[in-house]
């Protein structure tokens, strides 16, 4: 395994085009050039007279506008980063977009101070008289109680490049900082990084190879744990502080409230999987450890694939293949997006240095969605992009669709249509064998790749973030040591006696974003509920049930996760659904067993 190139070696057909945002750096700093001019044209034509449904409506059209001309430009500053966390310029340009941000944003605040002094019969007047803002409106009404005095408002505005601070320098530190030396296993050195930690060590099948590996890459973790906790902290409390200042009566009333469910729902997706999902989960560790023939099943082997002799390599040219042909039953509009997306370059497959590591879709409004990734020629990044393809696939629909304001959903039902593509592969490749190792080998990837790491690893992150939130809640500070604790305490009640949970274990909290962006790690298991129902009614309804998906997708934010999830035939306001979906994973496990028991005979 080889080191990683520099961005600059890498081949550019594998990346991502951004010159479809600017054509040039030039284009880019005249484009904030002119935004400001906008804004402060805005303010001097709205400030101050927001009175009326009329004036309402003329304000919220432009102010959409300028929105509409921000997120190109963030979005160009934040992706030139992603792809190079080293590069001097890149860092530069996102930091001076975040500085220009917070200002326009802090001339912006008035909007929403001036709307919600108006009387409530005014603003049900607009909401009467301008369908495209009615969602906006209601939201904001809803916020009103806990919205603080203008000037106040103004100067948290001002103040947003500094709360994003501390995920900015949890990024600095992690793909920046942390250097990851050489590991030696029987007198020869090996490569490591966060990137090829998690593409391929993690999922090594030689076990003294994979554990050596979890040492040392965890060793350097608990190098940078203080500074990766304190940098976690002070995120908290500005969150605590916000929340408190604000009128919240907790830290999850004031960030469930942007989603648009009750903690009733995120309790459920929580308790209900660490107690019911976990016993399937366990069979299939000891699965893993029999087929393998390890000693003992310890938290550094549950990222093995069950069968590692049979994943073929696979090219991003005949990755797509096997994307159109799964996502065909999605239809010739989406399937253009598909084609489109390779193409035209909106996937950055490159795996280089200073790269974010694993994989997210940025979808600008107004623009084409973009997809990072970094590929390694696994079969198992199928899935992944599928994956990816599924948010781009989303947005794309929702953009066209709805505006600015009404396009995005609630983050609890984000990842429903991502997970859904994931479930499409799965069904497509198992349509189109029945050799019994393929057959093992596609459920095994849906069970590690598809429900493992959405609703494992990421409900896993969300029963650890649960009592971090409930400790800071409660006023008190974390530091490494708690939150060492506290991940250690949620792996050893989820996999028991069955799985050792290695020393280094506990710091896989320093490993993930998901943190910095509120309760978001919950939202996967959330997500793939809703997709599971909604695939299995695709395999026996057909088309009726895509078209019903295809009008969830294009409904953007204009309805709240229940509502979107009964548009698609699924009803989250009871724990049917999650329990249908944990026995199906239940099922899949049997399954692997039988068929495991089936090739070994």
């Amino acid at each position: 395994m080889k080191s990683l190139p520099k961005r600059s070696e890498v081949t550019l057909e594998e990346t991502w085009n951004l010159k479809d945002l600017y054509e040039s750096e030039e284009d880019f700093n005249n484009a904030l050039i002119e935004l400001e001019n906008e804004v402060n044209r805005f303010e001097e034509k709205f400030k101050g007279n927001i009175i009326n449904p009329e004036t309402i409506i003329d304000a919220l059209q432009q102010y959409s506008a300028v929105y509409e001309r921000l997120v190109p430009s963030g979005t160009y500053a934040s992706l030139s980063l992603s792809t190079d966390q080293t590069n001097t310029e890149a860092q530069m340009r996102a930091s001076k977009f975040g500085s220009i941000s917070a200002k326009i944003n802090s001339k912006l605040s008035f909007v929403n101070s001036e709307l919600l002094e108006l009387p409530t019969e005014v603003l049900e007047l607009a909401i009467e008289n301008c369908p495209p803002f009615q969602n906006y409106l209601q939201k904001l009404l809803i916020k009103k109680q806990y919205q603080l005095h203008p000037e106040v408002e103004k100067t948290l505005a001002a103040l947003s490049s500094t709360f994003s601070a501390p995920y900015k320098l949890y990024d600095t530190t992690k793909m920046i900082d942390i250097a990851f030396d050489n590991f030696e296993v029987n007198g020869k050195s090996y490569p490591l990084s966060y990137v090829s930690f998690e593409n391929d060590w993690e999922s090594e099948s030689n076990t003294e190879l994979r554990r050596a590996a979890f040492e040392a890459f965890s060793s350097k973790l608990k190098e940078y744990q203080h500074t990766t906790a304190k940098t976690y902290d002070m995120h908290l409390q500005m969150e605590k502080t916000t929340a408190d200042l604000r009128g919240y009566n907790s830290i999850f009333d004031s960030l469930l409230l942007n989603q648009e469910v009750d903690r009733t729902l995120y309790d459920r997706q929580i308790d209900l999987i660490m107690t019911e999902l976990a016993p399937h989960m366990r069979k299939y560790a000891k699965l893993l450890q029999k087929v393998h023939g390890l000693d003992k099943m310890t938290f550094a082997d549950l990222k093995i694939s069950l069968d590692p002799s049979y994943e073929p390599k696979i090219s991003i040219e005949e990755s797509k293949k096997y994307i159109i042909d799964a996502l065909g039953v999605m239809g010739k509009d989406y399937l253009e997006m598909v084609e489109r997306s390779y193409k035209e370059r909106w996937i950055d497959f490159a795996q280089n240095a200073g790269k974010s590591t694993g994989a997210f879709c940025s979808s600008p409004y107004g623009n084409h969605p973009y997809i990072l990734i970094s590929w390694s020629s696994r079969m198992n990044e199928v899935f992944v992009l599928a994956h990816e393809l599924g948010h781009a696939g989303h947005f794309y629909h929702a953009n066209s669709e709805q505006n600015i304001f009404n396009a995005r959903p609630s983050t609890y039902f984000i990842e429903a249509p991502s997970t859904m593509n994931e479930m499409l592969v799965a069904n497509h490749l198992l349509e189109n064998s029945n050799d019994p190792k393929f057959k093992r080998w596609v459920i095994s990837s849906i069970v590690a790749r598809t429900y493992y790491h959405n609703f494992v690893t990421h409900l896993l992150e969300a029963a650890y973030q649960r009592k971090v939130y409930e400790r800071i809640d409660e006023g008190l500070p974390v530091n490494a040591n708690i939150l060492n604790e506290f991940k250690r305490s949620v792996l050893e009640e989820f996999w028991g006696d069955d799985v050792e949970i290695s020393e280094g274990a506990e710091l896989t909290w320093m490993r993930q974003p998901h943190y910095y962006m509120g309760l978001y790690p919950y939202t996967y298991s959330a997500g793939l509920t809703i997709s599971t129902q909604v695939s299995k009614r695709i395999l026996n309804e057909g088309q009726v049930a895509v078209d019903e998906w295809i009008d969830v997708l294009k409904a953007g934010g204009t309805k709240s996760p229940v509502d979107l999830a009964k548009m698609a035939g699924v009803d989250i306001t009871t724990e049917q659904p999650l329990r249908d979906t944990i026995a199906y994973i239940g099922s899949l496990i049997d399954e692997l067993v039988q068929l495991t028991d089936e090739i070994e005979r």
